[in-house]
């Protein structure tokens, strides 16, 4: 199956963070097609601004293809799914990864543990160290 980032995941992923075990990057690396939403830099992006993350949210839109990944943006379908996601958990963000996930029969890896009442579309994963 087919994989999603969350934005932990795809932020790890690109700094080749310890957080990750040798097994989650062997995982991503030889997953046939691995996404990063458009949620996940518009959260980045946020994020930046309230001065909660560094980072140059140019320098990580170009690791997605650098990286080998590609772009998943949010469609009115992923939008529309969130009416039928329970409110297992209330972080805008991740709710929309787990309705992308849904609509696109992939697989969310993520490290978040609130995201476990979603059923196997999400994969959590538990940091390295």
């Amino acid at each position: 199956m087919n994989l999603l980032l969350d934005t932990h995941v795809f932020l790890w992923f690109v700094i080749q963070s310890p957080r990750l075990s040798q097994s989650i990057y062997h995982q991503i690396e030889t997953t046939p097609v691995v996404y990063v939403s458009a949620a996940s830099l518009w959260e980045v992006v946020i994020k930046i601004q309230v001065k909660k993350l560094s980072a140059d949210p140019d320098e990580l839109a170009a690791k997605i293809v650098d990286s080998g990944f590609q772009e998943m943006p949010v469609s009115v379908a992923h939008t529309l799914a969130l009416d039928r996601l329970p409110l297992h958990h209330r972080d805008p963000f991740d709710r929309i990864l787990v309705a992308q996930a849904h609509v696109e029969h992939l697989r969310l890896l993520t490290y978040d543990a609130g995201l476990k009442p979603y059923g196997p579309v999400c994969q959590v994963i538990t940091e390295a160290n």
